[in-house]
């Protein structure tokens, strides 16, 4: 775990919010050709990488990890067109769920996902381009996910690998801090609460992922559910307050 000194500095930077950008060299990867759906992948800083497994069936995810790439430096992986059938009026369609070798349906418990040589080949295509980006091992990874759950409509849920809840508790302050800074000049922008597991019960702990996906690899995950405030109306604003506080929770280390 990273010591208190170094994250009260990182609190301190939360007053004056910072963006960094093209702190590391950025490539984009081709296409993996024979999937249902596309692995787009941007290499960045070592060891860290930000993804969106389902880039458009939750709702502009895809565009905030691009942007929160841009703005942090972090390698990039994000995944569309991995449905397997399209959402109707009165719920979700089937998915592919890409982070684990399982099909399930959004808004259903894990219980109910299901496995099929499909899944796992498309699993077995997106371990091995967040490995890529990483460019070694995965020190620091995070997923972008959406949820229109209503008892999570007014919060950002974040679950958790390798952050016990002393950690917990410092990201949530530091994340709040950063929330609020901005907030003060997009007034208008909802006060969203912010859950941190483990310091935090958090409706979607991400349990099939940490059990038989990729959470299973990182040194230190972030799983972060974003309801539908965050995505459409106020995504710029929930983008800056995202990237900026990833900036100062994991900062590159020095002379990097």
């Amino acid at each position: 775990m990273r010591s208190r000194r170094r994250f009260w500095w990182a609190i301190s930077l939360a007053i004056g919010p910072i963006v960094l950008s093209g702190c590391a060299t950025r490539a984009s990867l081709p296409e993996i050709e024979g999937l249902p759906g596309a692995l787009a992948g941007t290499i960045g800083r070592r060891g860290v990488v930000i993804a969106a497994p389902h880039g458009i069936s939750d709702a502009r995810t895809g565009d905030i990890v691009a942007e929160l790439g841009r703005r942090t430096g972090f390698g990039v992986v994000i995944a569309t067109g991995f449905n397997l059938e399209p959402d109707a009026r009165a719920r979700a369609g089937r998915r592919y769920q890409v982070n684990r070798p399982l099909e399930g349906t959004p808004g259903r418990p894990a219980s109910e996902e299901v496995t099929s040589e499909s899944a796992r080949q498309v699993y077995e295509a997106y371990e091995p381009r967040v490995r890529e980006v990483a460019q070694g091992p995965l020190t620091l990874y995070a997923e972008i996910h959406g949820n229109n759950h209503h008892d999570a409509m007014n919060r950002i849920e974040i679950a958790t690998v390798g952050v016990d809840r002393a950690e917990a508790v410092r990201l949530r302050t530091l994340f709040e801090l950063v929330r609020d800074a901005h907030l003060r000049v997009n007034r208008g922008a909802p006060h969203l609460e912010i859950l941190i597991e483990p310091a935090d019960t958090v409706r979607y702990a991400a349990s099939g992922a940490k059990r038989d996906g990729i959470l299973r690899l990182p040194q230190l995950a972030l799983h972060i559910e974003l309801p539908k405030a965050a995505r459409t109306e106020w995504r710029e604003t929930y983008t800056a307050i995202l990237a900026d506080f990833l900036v100062q929770a994991f900062p590159p280390p020095p002379g990097k």
